[in-house]
């Protein structure tokens, strides 16, 4: 997808954000450019793009390939007012975060489980031309107790990819039903000793005894 951009002097951030541009930066080991993007434009892209996939970003006719490696936003009004675009270099791979995506109703679910989503996005590190938008995973098979993890996404990504992140950690779990836990902690709370607090009348008779 294509961006357009135009050099822009610094310390004017606050000017170019009245106009309804975006100041911005375009860097790697050997670039640095200061930029500015049209705010609409901007944002049309990225939510189409997100931050693992390529743009097109024209700086004054030049074409750079980047990508969206950080936005800063404003807390109160969630808008963007800082953008940093990394350019790539072609043929180098790079670390990216790559959004995983959850497909179809567990059986887990039919059953009463509840879904437990501990983590939406897989870091590898990848050419940039196999970059992919994101991963399907579909998770209808699972039953109460089943889990997704990090290395079972591996099928879905390019031959070359590597997996930055510890493949054993979970993606998604499918819980049992909250009632049936507590009636478990129930029966074992129930079947456990008693705690004696204070001193017990055994304790007492054994003194009375002993005097």
């Amino acid at each position: 997808m294509k961006l357009e951009a135009s050099s822009r002097t610094t310390g004017r951030s606050a000017a170019l954000r009245q106009e309804g541009r975006l100041p911005a930066v375009v860097y790697n080991k050997g670039l640095n450019l200061s930029v500015a993007v049209e705010l609409k434009a901007f944002d049309r892209v990225f939510r189409e793009q997100g931050t693992s996939s390529l743009i097109d970003l024209e700086v004054d006719g030049e074409n750079h390939q980047v990508l969206v490696r950080e936005v800063q936003m404003d807390k109160r009004r969630r808008v963007p007012l800082h953008v940093d675009f990394y350019a790539i270099t072609a043929g180098q791979k790079l670390e990216v975060a790559v959004p995983v995506l959850f497909e179809g109703t567990a059986k887990g679910q039919e059953a009463g489980g509840q879904l437990d989503v501990q983590r939406r996005e897989v870091t590898i590190y990848v050419l940039p031309s196999q970059i992919p938008h994101d991963v399907t995973v579909d998770i209808s098979a699972l039953e109460i107790g089943d889990a997704i993890h990090i290395g079972d996404v591996r099928a879905f990504l390019p031959a070359t990819a590597e997996i930055v992140d510890d493949e054993a950690l979970t993606l998604i779990t499918v819980l049992a039903p909250r009632l049936e836990v507590e009636e478990e902690e129930v029966e074992e709370e129930e079947g456990a000793e008693p705690e004696v607090i204070g001193r017990g009348a055994e304790d007492e008779e054994a003194e009375d005894v002993e005097e």
